[in-house]
């Protein structure tokens, strides 16, 4: 809506400023809103890695701030890659609560809800229903579809999953996805192809590239050739690979290369384990660290990997930062994906695509990078081409912003009264209202009468769904309308 301030309230449970270790997608966006003019409120949880830039100790739950221009509301809700799964379910649904306390409490002209978790649907939702606030909802991995394809999710769950997926995108005034794929799964939910835009992960060109001073840690070797991997430890990323590929490595007798993998989740005690008890000293673990540390280790390094487990859902389902940093860095990437991941080292070529779960095609694809630095300086130039040519995000945030202000503008966005027009959610029909009914102002429902909260919100069937999402976690493009810089 140009020419007009908005009121924004920005959702993100995993929200973090530069200086922490995670996906500042959020970040860049929620600065471009309020570079134009509008005024940004950014509601999040501490999350594991990241950093809001506030200070001072949390009072009643929360606390608030300016930074750079928008105000963050932190809630102290601890969220980490390395929890259990109750811990996360319960930490994903006292968000929810508390953000959907703030969304009802406060005037807002439009609701960005960024999932995952898929349970910040919720508060936009309620506001929707509530106040009339139209939302954006923003797809970084699909819930259920994700869950579902890595297993272990109970069908009730799942079932519980769906009814809230199809909600928050059939009601959403505009679903933002991050890939082609992942708008294909809301378009079959039903969503209004015209709402439906992919805004992909974009590369920060000023953290990373030929300009940053590059840094290797005292492990390495003044000549060896540092593959970095930098990213979640988690069951998704299939890391057991990279270490059979390390192993292979040693035996052949490579001396060249040293691993290199930064990041905290669920598997890295094992990992550790693993690569101490075979011997494997080519491999090297570090901390998490700040993006500006992280943009100066990947000018040190020489090559970028991009790693997940061997799911065929993740090929068009997901849209990790990792490869975009590498492309950025100017730095070949190795992708063990197929599908979307493979077509972006493909083109220039700027890294190489081997098959997922394949320890030996990574191995000999580490290899010839090792010994080919005319080849790596050769792909890093293309693949820097491509993130300067197609995915800066600052143009990205400017089409992402486009969005948010179409979508405030759309009357149809809002409910009608009843008995014409859209229909108002019914909040009390699925299986996490319960949850919602004892965050209204006042302890009153939707419908109005006062309700009694649930014993124990982690008995709620979406409590029972909450997994990680595999990724952190490029140009605004209808589904199947290819332009220019599309993947």
């Amino acid at each position: 809506m140009p020419g007009m301030s908005l009121r924004v309230l920005y959702l993100h449970q995993h929200y973090s400023s530069p200086s922490g270790s995670t996906a500042t997608r959020s970040h860049a966006f929620a600065q471009a809103l309020a570079t134009r003019g509008h005024a940004v409120t950014i509601a999040c949880g501490r999350y594991d890695g990241a950093t809001t830039g506030l200070g001072g100790p949390f009072r009643r739950g929360c606390r608030a701030g300016r930074v750079g221009g928008v105000e963050i509301m932190e809630f102290d809700i601890p969220c980490a890659n390395a929890m259990g799964l109750r811990a996360r379910t319960t930490a994903f649904l006292r968000y929810a609560a508390a953000a959907t306390r703030l969304a009802l409490t406060r005037r807002f002209d439009v609701v960005v809800a960024s999932s995952t978790p898929l349970t910040v649907a919720v508060p936009a939702l309620a506001a929707r229903a509530l106040r009339g606030t139209p939302f954006i909802f923003e797809i970084r991995d699909p819930w259920p579809e994700l869950p579902r394809a890595l297993g272990g999710v109970p069908g009730p769950a799942l079932a519980a999953m769906e009814h809230l997926a199809n909600a928050a995108c059939r009601r959403a005034a505009a679903v933002v996805a991050l890939t082609d794929g992942m708008a294909e799964t809301a378009l079959a939910r039903g969503t209004d192809p015209a709402r439906v835009h992919v805004v992909p992960n974009g590369c920060d060109l000023g953290l990373f590239g030929p300009h940053v001073a590059g840094w290797r840690p005292e492990q390495a070797g003044p000549t060896e050739c540092l593959a970095l991997y930098a990213g979640a430890h988690g069951r998704a990323n299939g890391l057991s690979t990279l270490l059979d590929a390390a192993a292979m490595l040693r035996a052949r007798g490579e001396t060249r290369l040293r691993l290199l993998l930064v990041g905290e989740g669920a598997e890295k005690p094992a990992l550790i384990a693993r690569a101490q008890a075979e011997r494997l000293i080519n491999v090297t673990f570090l901390d998490p660290m700040p993006r500006p540390a992280l943009g100066a280790l990947h000018a040190g390094c020489q090559v970028a990997l991009h790693l997940l487990a061997d799911v065929p859902a993740f090929a068009e389902w997901t849209a990790p930062n990792k490869l975009m940093d590498g492309l950025a860095a100017g730095r070949p990437v190795v992708t063990n994906q197929p599908g979307r991941a493979a077509r972006l080292v493909q083109d220039g070529p700027s890294g190489i695509a081997v098959p997922p779960g394949d320890a030996p095609a990574l191995a000999d694809a580490l290899q010839c990078l090792a010994g080919n630095p005319a080849q790596r300086t050769a792909m890093g130039i293309a693949g820097r081409r491509q993130a300067v040519t197609r995915w800066d995000r600052r143009l990205l945030a400017e089409q992402f912003c486009a969005v948010v202000e179409a979508a405030a503008s759309r009357p149809s966005s809002r409910p009608s009264p009843a008995g014409g027009g859209a229909d108002p959610i019914r909040i009390e029909s699925s299986g996490w209202a319960k949850m919602l009914a004892r965050t209204t102002p006042e302890g009153f429902n939707a419908q109005g009468n006062r309700s009694r909260a649930p014993s124990d919100p982690s008995d709620s069937a979406v409590a029972r769904a909450a997994t990680h999402p595999p990724s952190e976690d490029t140009a605004v493009r209808r589904p199947g309308r290819v332009r220019a810089g599309a993947a």
